[in-house]
């Protein structure tokens, strides 16, 4: 295991006295914070989740600590960040170690069980739970091992992002097929099995969308026609950034090598596509949410609502995650239940490495004593009412089309992030700008913010160091593929992780 640098944090699961309930864990994939009804959008039709923030808590300041799918599932489960776990990217996945609020559940007697996507390397592994249903993990257990090869810049060789846009339409996918599929086992086992278990059980339902591809069933994709969806945050090439990290990146992200771009009508083809499977998935999450009701348990549940990471949507010419603009490392958090306060909101910000206390105190676990060095809290106290505005979030990203880590550290007013390997900063004020388009990291009135922040980093990570070691564990596991001469001449062998073959439509992922 990395350790680089000191916790933000010392753990703190028992500040207050919470009563031991059930916990039900809801997870979409890719679903961007503000895009949601009750996060103010005045376009995306999220019923469903408008309806449990209704009668819970929405945390309007939570943060991933690493934008990507397989390190981000790893950091739920652990709670470590990513430079002390090693899970850097999407080839590095969790395999049970280190252990996870999984293993505390079920070494405790209580019930742990996942239907739907993990993202982590095989269900063989020991992970803790109790079991995992209609389970989908990375590609062969091997996942996007090409991608960890971000040193060497091969033309021509794109991710699925800009194919998957190109395409974006009306229609089913192996992804909308997988999560009818989990939504169905997922109301079975609320329905048939939640009962009569001698201590609170902890059931985390997991669906893909909205995440790629963009294919939204047609009653969902027709409720957005393409003339009413809005435009991406900058998303014209005249108004992108002049920063050299993304002059460099950003062409290893778009479509055919960055030499043509999308048309205005393809953009919001893709929005209306990614609207359709979020209001999809909502509409599967309050399927999940009404078995429950109808199973008896919602009156000893708690619910958490969350996604792993958002998407850029082609904002400031970007599609998927990967960074720290608010789109891609903001996440939707809302939770509610019998003893959480009704239509509050929670400005404090909070990240998901407090998951793991969280889950242990909701459901009445005990920490370990080397827990207690995890950098979370439980936000129990805070969805109570509680706040502690003085609270950062860190997040990191080593992954895909990266030259360089990326390093976040925001709070209450401003986000800093830093680029290892010389690149400069950058610095926002998100109560001035929320929208991120204004770069003040060379303004001399923000010298001291700059640097106070700075040091906050350096509290949590030596981030050079970090950087030179999320590079050198790459180029091992590369190593351990061939070399990079065979990788680069065998390409990307997955665009989107692919689900269990019963998902495919005539032999094909689509």
């Amino acid at each position: 295991m990395h350790n680089f640098g000191a916790h933000q944090n010392a753990g703190s699961a028992n500040a207050m006295s919470t009563e031991p309930m059930n916990l039900l864990i809801l997870m979409s994939d890719e679903h961007t914070r503000r895009m949601t009804g009750c996060y103010g959008h005045d376009i995306v039709k999220t019923p469903n989740l408008d309806a449990l923030a209704a009668r819970g808590v929405r945390f309007d300041r939570a943060y991933v600590n690493c934008p990507i799918c397989v390190p981000s599932r790893a950091n739920f489960m652990t709670g470590q960040y990513i430079h002390q776990s090693g899970h850097w990217d999407n080839a590095h996945a969790w395999k049970g170690e280190p252990e996870g609020w999984s293993h505390r559940l079920t070494d405790q007697g209580h019930v742990a069980t996942t239907i739907g996507k993990l993202h982590f390397h095989d269900v063989s592994d020991p992970n803790g739970l109790t079991e995992s249903r209609v389970a989908m993990n990375i590609f062969k257990g091997r996942g996007d091992y090409f991608s960890s090869m971000r040193w060497r810049r091969l033309k021509g060789k794109i991710s699925h992002t800009g194919d998957t846009t190109m395409e974006a339409g009306p229609g089913e996918s192996h992804y909308t097929r997988f999560d009818r599929a989990a939504t169905a086992e997922a109301c079975s086992w609320l329905e048939n099995e939640s009962q009569g278990h001698d201590k609170p059980w902890c059931l985390m339902v997991s669906l893909l969308c909205p995440h790629p591809p963009l294919i939204a069933p047609q009653e969902f994709y027709d409720m957005y026609p393409l003339d009413e969806v809005d435009m991406p945050i900058a998303w014209s090439p005249e108004q992108w950034p002049d920063h050299p990290y993304w002059n460099e990146a950003r062409p290893w992200r778009l479509p055919f090598d960055g030499d043509v771009y999308y048309s205005e009508e393809q953009v919001r083809r893709a929005i209306a596509a990614y609207y359709g499977i979020t209001s999809f998935m909502d509409y599967n999450f309050g399927l999940v949410l009404a078995a429950l009701e109808a199973s008896g348990q919602a009156e000893n549940t708690r619910i958490i609502y969350t996604s792993d990471h958002g998407e850029m949507l082609g904002g400031f010419g970007l599609w998927g995650k990967m960074c720290m603009y608010e789109d891609s490392v903001g996440t939707p958090l809302i939770i509610a239940g019998p003893d959480i306060p009704r239509g509050r909101t929670q400005q404090t910000i909070v990240s998901w490495a407090d998951v793991f206390p969280t889950v242990l105190e909701g459901v009445g676990a005990s920490l370990r004593q080397d827990d207690g060095a995890l950098p979370g809290d439980s936000l129990w106290p805070l969805a109570k009412g509680e706040s502690d505005l003085d609270r950062v979030a860190f997040s990191e990203y080593h992954a895909a089309r990266s030259p360089s880590g990326n390093f976040m550290i925001c709070d209450q007013r401003y986000k800093y992030v830093y680029y290892a390997a010389g690149y400069p900063p950058q610095l926002f004020d998100l109560q001035e700008d929320p929208q991120e388009l204004n770069d003040l990291h060379a303004s001399p009135a923000h010298s001291k913010i700059r640097n106070r922040l700075h040091e906050k980093l350096l509290e949590i990570c030596d981030p050079e160091a970090v950087n030179e070691q999320a590079f050198a564990d790459q180029r091992t596991l590369i190593d351990g593929y061939g070399g990079e001469d065979h990788v680069a001449a065998e390409g990307p062998i997955i665009g989107a992780t692919p689900t269990p073959v019963e998902f495919y439509e005539d032999g094909v992922q689509r």
